[in-house]
């Protein structure tokens, strides 16, 4: 079986045709999910890029692998230790390779986080170049092409394939950015949503769009309203515009091979993107619904009735589980995913009644999904602005702007009861503390310190803000998780 994953960086479903949008912004991933099975409800369990890369290669939650954050507290990737490598906790990549399967990676992942980790077990490893995930996808392709040449026609390989382009900044060449039609874009936010958000002082808000100071001329200075907003998307689906051309040309390639037709292709991402939601736009910082939720694309030559759909609910660690069943091997104890493989056969399978997710890199969050809600508890909130509790209604309000946890207490209780459940579930029999205990203390401060950004906002003449924030932390006591 030849089996190629596509791993795209920051991808949201709702920017893709297949998903709904009203912009053909990809496609040839439109063309794969024709052919194949579209998870209409597929989830990370743990962001941002680190922790949700390291479910891929684990197979577990971030609670049981360790690496929630980008470094410092709360970034201990466990494996057991010794020589030899545990039966248990297999490595994904590992695992596929002692069954048989080439597996082969194009990334830069590693380098980028310094997640050595993230290199174990595989037959080749492609870094491509030492722009630390910078690289655009025709830099991908440039390494990935002649790979093809040289062994697609080879039968049993794992090939992963990672493109950042929707990450920013976007760096897709400018014309890519330009075909869109202006009333194509979101409704949401309107001009009063960015009206309001213009208060907001945190990194990636209305008003602090960037912390960098070179922007690329496909993205605003500033959201300052709806053409700000509409030139920031623009950007971003552009970004996927132009990786999904060179999709293409992976396809055209694999054509002109006469093996297009035997391959088994998964297309997902990390994680999405907040574009305004909760104030935050181009950036991945929080446990809410437009960061966790990641479009899931698989078309296998024999089993996906093309134009299928799932819609019940599965993590990112269940994929590696269904693959795993896909090759006919068992799934690892040690492992936390499920196999969905009975729903591409067409066999009547229950999702996850609810899912529980975590962030610890800018915001220490833990969320519960199901059907109707959201619950969020935010332990630390680091530089952004979130109620200690909060729960939305997903029917009602897609965009999370009314916190309704007071007029919904027993929901609430619920909510927090699955949540805690699920913790000492997962708590019991490991090894390691939870990541996110370690991280709450000190705070999710990496890319922006606390000290750094009261700085910034004083010489942008915020002074009135630098100081609420300063106050925030003085009057704020940090408790742990469950304690």
């Amino acid at each position: 079986m030849r089996i190629i994953y596509f791993d795209i960086d920051s991808l949201r479903p709702d920017h893709l045709n297949s998903y709904g949008y009203q912009r053909n912004t990809a496609p040839n991933i439109d063309r794969i999910a024709r052919k194949g099975m579209r998870f209409n409800n597929c989830f990370v369990a743990s962001s941002p890029c680190v922790p949700s890369r390291g479910s891929f290669v684990s197979g577990r939650y971030a609670i049981n692998h360790g690496a929630l954050s980008h470094w410092g507290e709360g970034y201990d990737f466990y494996y057991p230790e010794g020589d030899g490598h545990s039966e248990k906790y297999p490595f994904f990549s590992r695992y596929l390779r002692e069954a048989g399967m080439k597996t082969v990676t194009f990334s830069s992942f590693g380098d980028r986080h310094h997640a050595w980790w993230f290199f174990a077990g595989w037959d080749e490893v492609h870094t491509h170049t030492l722009k630390e995930g910078n690289e655009n996808a025709d830099e991908v392709n440039n390494a990935v092409i002649p790979w093809l040449e040289k062994y697609g026609k080879e039968d049993d390989y794992f090939l992963h394939i990672q493109y950042w382009d929707p990450h920013t900044l976007y760096t897709c060449p400018e014309e890519y950015t330009k075909p869109w039609k202006e009333n194509s874009a979101p409704d949401f936010p309107n001009e009063k949503n960015i009206s309001e958000h213009q208060q907001d002082y945190f990194p990636r808000s209305a008003s602090f769009l960037h912390t960098v100071d070179n922007i690329p001329e496909t993205m605003p200075k500033q959201i300052k309203n709806r053409k700000d907003f509409i030139h920031l998307v623009d950007g971003y689906d552009g970004a996927i515009n132009y990786l999904d051309e060179q999709i293409g040309k992976i396809i055209n390639k694999l054509e002109e091979l006469g093996i297009e037709e035997e391959v088994c292709f998964i297309i997902t991402a990390d994680h999405g993107e907040s574009m305004g939601e909760h104030g935050i736009y181009g950036e991945h910082a929080n446990a809410t619904e437009s960061v966790h939720h990641v479009p899931l694309i698989v078309s296998h030559p024999s089993l996906t009735e093309p134009g299928s759909v799932y819609d019940g609910f599965l993590y990112n660690v269940d994929v590696m589980a269904t693959i795993t069943d896909m090759v006919g091997l068992d799934i690892p104890e040690g492992w936390d995913g499920k196999s969905y493989l009975p729903a591409m056969k067409n066999t009547e399978i229950e999702g996850r009644p609810y899912l529980v997710m975590d962030h610890g890199l800018y915001t220490c969050q833990r969320a519960v999904r199901d059907e109707r809600w959201y619950f969020l508890r935010t332990f630390n909130s680091g530089l952004y602005d979130f109620d200690s509790i909060m729960l939305f209604d997903m029917k009602n309000d897609p965009y999370q702007l009314h916190n309704v946890a007071d007029k919904y207490p027993e929901v609430v209780k619920k909510m927090d009861h699955r949540m805690l459940s699920w913790y000492q579930d997962n708590i019991g029999p490991n090894h390691i503390i939870d990541p996110l205990q370690k991280i709450i203390p000190k705070g999710p401060f990496r890319y922006t310190t606390l000290e750094g950004w009261v700085a910034h906002l004083q010489e942008a003449g915020w002074e009135k803000s630098a100081l609420e924030l300063k106050n925030k932390f003085k009057e704020q006591g940090l408790s742990s998780a469950y304690g």
